[in-house]
């Protein structure tokens, strides 16, 4: 190993190849050439004295060590990334680039009107949208706001708390008109449900801990959200969806209203260190007064 310190260009071609799979697909990642990546973890496994990547029939599979070096090759990202998005735009002025996370089911369903409101009024702020039902890490920097629907607990966060969101059983009214409605929980169980595979968090999207339901009771089992809600508008059969996307959609009909029903909260974090970001405050703001006024919409609908 040299004394010298690899670059980052190194490391973060190193993050690709193991994200991609393939020198191919990490230079398609990087907007980059094959040859250069293939230079790149070289120079980086001759830097480190360790072997990085072994070739495999499905491509380049990560060693041991390098499994290792994954996650501190993402923090080093994560850094880069929101190094680059507070160099975008002075602290005081209303441009520059803000990063939102959140749920695949809101970034898809929810936030795009106010996103695109928020575009209306700013024009020089661009917004970058991480979806995913992974709780990205705020205290790194993955993003600049998220929006959870669990109480963050670190110290360093800014959290408000937008309100309950009610969720509950729904079905299509052509699933209706050929199969009927579950009259109890035991005719439930006989329907087909619409639920998650190996994703344990995303059985809140039926309402599992407040059902009891496992994933062998599912006849359609999918861990995207989107993907639940595009099951549910076809037909195929039962399943959960927030009341206010429900409401939007008159061909949703409640099921089991008075028996099942449960809630979840919403809420908006920033890092305590954005809050001087006139940008980043702007959007918070924004969001506040947007995602309130949805869950209001859901709570009158429920």
């Amino acid at each position: 190993m040299t004394s010298a310190a690899p670059e980052w260009e190194l490391y973060r071609s190193f993050l690709a190849v193991a994200r991609g799979g393939s020198l191919s697909g990490a230079a398609r990642l990087l907007s980059s050439t094959q040859p250069t990546i293939g230079r790149h973890i070289e120079a980086l496994e001759r830097s480190l004295g360790i072997a990085l990547f072994v070739r495999s029939p499905q491509g380049l599979a990560p060693t041991a060590a390098a499994l290792d070096l994954v996650p501190h090759a993402e923090a080093m990202a994560a850094a880069a990334d929101a190094l680059l998005r507070a160099a975008s735009g002075e602290a005081s002025a209303a441009r520059g680039t803000v990063r939102v996370t959140a749920s695949e089911i809101v970034g898809v369903e929810v936030l795009p009107p106010m996103l695109a409101s928020f575009r209306e009024a700013h024009p020089a702020i661009a917004l970058e949208l991480a979806l995913t039902n992974r709780t990205e890490d705020l205290l790194r920097r993955d993003a600049d706001i998220a929006v959870r629907m669990v109480r963050p607990t670190q110290d360093a966060l800014v959290a408000r708390r937008v309100g309950a969101v009610p969720i509950g059983l729904y079905a299509h009214r052509r699933y209706v008109a050929a199969h009927g409605v579950p009259r109890d929980l035991e005719e439930l169980a006989r329907h087909p449900l619409i639920g998650f595979d190996r994703d344990a968090q995303s059985m809140r999207s039926v309402g599992g801990p407040a059902l009891g339901l496992t994933r062998d009771m599912f006849a359609l089992r999918c861990d995207s959200d989107p993907a639940q809600l595009a099951a549910l508008r076809a037909g195929f059969g039962i399943g959960g969806c927030q009341t206010a996307l429900a409401a939007e959609e008159p061909d949703l009909v409640p099921v089991l209203v008075d028996i099942l029903r449960f809630e979840l909260d919403m809420w908006l974090v920033t890092h305590e260190d954005l809050r001087a970001s006139r940008r980043v405050r702007l959007l918070f703001d924004h969001l506040a007064e947007t995602l309130g006024a949805y869950v209001a919409r859901g709570r009158m609908a429920a």
